[in-house]
């Protein structure tokens, strides 16, 4: 295994969420979108506890914590999560300092965000629109990171290589933890917290390690697309996600991009896009979608203009036969921070 390539924001990936209708749109949706993200997500759940569960159960830990709502405790029990590689033979220690289990319910910075979208065409399985949750194991996978930090030539093999796993699980769980509770603020904000209100959900990696074929293979930016597997290839706050179904194509080792991909650096955007655009403006996109985002820097970084397309991107993988589309999902409002 090769622990540079993972980096520091092992586990990242997606939250999909279904949703039958929106409670609110326009302004009155900005509202409670800037409301809920201001809210702290379980501020009655103590950190080293929240920290414990999320390390070594994930998603479904949340389920015996005190101070959890009692459906959000319901959701996560449904919810699940798929982990990490998977060591059974070996657990980690929990992390020393509980201070990370604040950053759980958060975004991050570059390319993550918190978005809210609507569903073209006729929806999927009665969901009309759609929350995507895009973030990762946050100060968590830096720690990882530094404590494993080597030349992407390097790997871990033997005991190094069982130890590395064994915390790459724990920072994916966890990751899942941040994911489900993130989407859970957006969802407060729209109304969808109660089960009948939510047609599916579903959780993906794009940024982990598994058994596959007697070895390893390293997912980097590459999300799974296993047969008749849901997964998403992500737009940027100006253009459409992909709603996908996997076609189990082993060739392509069951994997889609998992987004369009840069045209530009960041520092290439912000150098080229500042002089084009004024600030006031990046906060409405072409699509006419709102952007929550209180950093100037983050808004010429993650410009849509700094994106590849993303429709050819999408044609690509359903020619090469990786998965099939089922629905693009148009951003409604969009949070970065």
């Amino acid at each position: 295994i090769h622990p540079a390539l993972i980096g520091g924001d092992a586990g990242c990936g997606v939250r999909a969420v279904g949703l039958s209708r929106l409670k609110a749109t326009g302004d009155a949706l900005e509202r409670r979108v800037r409301a809920a993200m201001e809210e702290p997500v379980l501020p009655e759940v103590p950190e080293e506890l929240l920290l414990r569960a999320a390390w070594t159960e994930g998603v479904r830990g949340l389920t015996g914590l005190a101070g959890v709502p009692e459906e959000l405790a319901a959701w996560a029990a449904e919810a699940g999560g798929a982990g990490g590689a998977g060591a059974p033979e070996r657990s980690a220690p929990v992390p020393e300092d509980p201070s990370f289990a604040a950053s759980l319910g958060t975004i991050g910075g570059g390319n993550h965000f918190a978005e809210i979208g609507e569903i073209e065409g006729r929806g999927v399985d009665g969901a009309q629109a759609a929350i995507l949750a895009h973030s990762g194991s946050r100060g968590l996978g830096a720690w990882l990171a530094a404590r494993w930090g080597r030349l992407p030539a390097d790997v871990v093999a033997g005991e190094d290589l069982q130890r590395y796993v064994a915390e790459l699980d724990g920072a994916c769980r966890f990751a899942e933890v941040n994911r489900l509770l993130l989407a859970w603020r957006l969802l407060e904000a729209v109304g969808g917290t109660r089960a009948e209100r939510r047609c599916w959900s579903f959780d993906i990696a794009h940024n982990t390690v598994l058994p596959w074929g007697g070895g390893w293979l390293h997912r980097k930016g590459a999300a799974p697309a296993e047969s008749m597997q849901r997964t998403v290839v992500l737009g940027s706050r100006g253009a459409r996600s992909a709603l996908m179904e996997g076609r189990g194509a082993a060739d392509l080792l069951c994997s889609v991009a998992h987004g369009a991909g840069r045209k530009m650096t960041r520092q290439e955007a912000v150098a080229k896009l500042k002089p084009r655009y004024k600030r006031d403006s990046l906060h409405r996109t072409a699509l006419g979608s709102r952007v929550i985002c209180d950093d100037p820097q983050l808004l010429y970084e993650e410009h849509p203009d700094s994106y590849k397309a993303i429709e050819p991107v999408v044609e690509a993988l359903e020619s090469a036969g990786a998965a099939s589309r089922l629905a693009w999902i148009r951003p409604l409002l969009t949070v970065k921070q």
